[in-house]
């Protein structure tokens, strides 16, 4: 927005704020592509009326230099010419080019079903699903934008309708170079399979990076992060690698790259936050990362057998950790450790670490990574019925039921940042 715009918004904002009415400008304010409706739904949720003019006005100040003639339009066309008006006077006169019209697509309100409360471990196979209309993907599947499920009133759920819902990166380290002196992460391969099919099942645009240099990793990130997300709803991004605890004021843990050198988790997830990714501003950002957190090695404590549901790692059960001591190295397990999560400030994103912070992570070199097997499942049954941070405390459970040789545990987390529930299409 021109500067001279700013300073008239700036000036009148206390009339503004006592006069507008917000409500009356939501529709126009979409259809003539000032907002997104994901901005529109963040003023409303601003609170009372005041709240909410105060939030449009403060945003408006963000938009391209056709947002304060078209906001003057709405307020027009709205019947509120008074303080049209008082934004004029002083204001020089604006010629609107014309725009490419936007067909603005509302979704059909449903009425939601009313249901039992369902066991979230074991969800039933009866629960009935409000009739939505299905998306078309270009394998000739059909997806639904919104499962069946029981909403609560004071949490809104993301926009997760586009077709194709988003880009999805993965990013699988496996073979290290030796001056590196990290091993080659056998069964890898499986984990990013498993989570390529499992992605493009969920609508996304899977795209596979294999045995990359920490420069080339921060390339491949900065290219999606210059992608044009505005026709997507989410963003994925998915590493698997060694990794290792680094300083940080964010997110903690660093994954390796082939060349034994590492990024950051908090740098990784920078790539895509609203400052420099605009185009997926209040849209979720979503990161998976298996990798260690660090080198020690979790034995659990004892609990009542009726607590937990005893499974056993095999015997190829290998670690992401880094080299640490030789009396590390003589455990000769084949389970590896992965990254760990820390305080972010950006909002709309979750990483998922598949160890806690500072503990290693394992792998079976024939049938993959524990936490990696147990999100495929998760997704795969419960993607239609439940929400996302609900499904990785599914994965929470079943992971930490594990053991690696009887006698080593795993415990994955997140750092979550998501302002609204998320649910993943999936294929009817």
């Amino acid at each position: 927005m021109d500067e001279t715009h700013k300073k008239i918004l700036q000036r009148n904002r206390v009339n503004l704020v006592k006069d507008l009415d917000p409500s009356k400008l939501y529709d126009g304010l979409l259809e003539k592509g000032v907002f997104t409706q994901d901005m529109i739904d963040e003023i409303q949720s601003a609170g009372t009326r005041r709240d909410q003019a105060r939030q449009l006005v403060r945003d408006l100040e963000t938009r391209g230099s056709r947002a304060f003639p078209l906001f003057l339009e709405c307020l027009q066309e709205t019947g509120q010419e008074s303080l049209a008006e008082l934004l004029q006077n002083g204001a020089p006169a604006v010629t609107l080019q014309p725009a490419t019209p936007t067909k603005v697509v509302r979704p059909v309100i449903q009425p939601l079903p009313i249901t039992s409360p369902v066991d979230g471990d074991n969800p039933s196979k009866d629960v009935v699903k409000p009739s939505i209309s299905p998306i078309p993907t270009p394998g000739g599947g059909q997806l639904r934008p919104g499962p069946g499920r029981i909403r609560r009133d004071s949490l809104q759920s993301y926009k997760m309708d586009a077709s194709p819902c988003g880009h999805c990166l993965i990013i699988n380290n496996m073979e290290f170079e030796p001056h590196s002196m990290l091993k080659n992460r056998k069964g890898s391969n499986i984990d990013c399979e498993k989570l390529e099919r499992r992605f493009k099942t969920l609508n996304f645009v899977v795209e596979v990076k294999t045995n990359l240099r920490q420069k080339q990793i921060k390339h491949e990130l900065l290219t999606l992060s210059k992608k044009d997300h505005s026709q997507y709803d989410c963003c994925v991004v998915i590493m698997l690698s060694h990794g290792t605890e680094v300083n940080h004021n964010r997110f903690p843990g660093a994954v390796y790259g082939v060349d034994g050198q590492y990024v950051p988790v908090q740098i990784i997830t920078n790539y895509l936050n609203g400052q420099h990714c605009p185009s997926l501003q209040g849209k979720p950002k979503l990161f998976f990362i298996q990798a260690c957190g660090g080198d020690e090695r979790d034995m659990g404590f004892e609990v009542s057998p009726d607590e937990v549901e005893p499974s056993s790692g095999g015997m190829d059960d290998q670690t992401d950790a880094i080299p640490m001591s030789s009396s590390s190295d003589s455990l000769s397990m084949s389970d590896e450790p992965d990254a760990r999560p820390s305080l972010p400030t950006p909002s709309d994103i979750l990483v998922s670490y598949s160890t806690f912070p500072g503990y290693v992570s394992w792998r079976e070199t024939q049938s993959g990574s524990w936490y990696v097997q147990t999100l495929d499942y998760i997704l795969e049954e419960n993607a239609a019925t439940d929400d996302l941070v609900t499904m990785l405390m599914m994965v929470n459970n079943e992971v930490s039921q594990n053991s690696a040789k009887g006698l080593y545990k795993q415990m994955p987390g997140s750092f979550n940042f998501l302002r609204k529930l998320l649910y993943f299409q999936t294929q009817t």
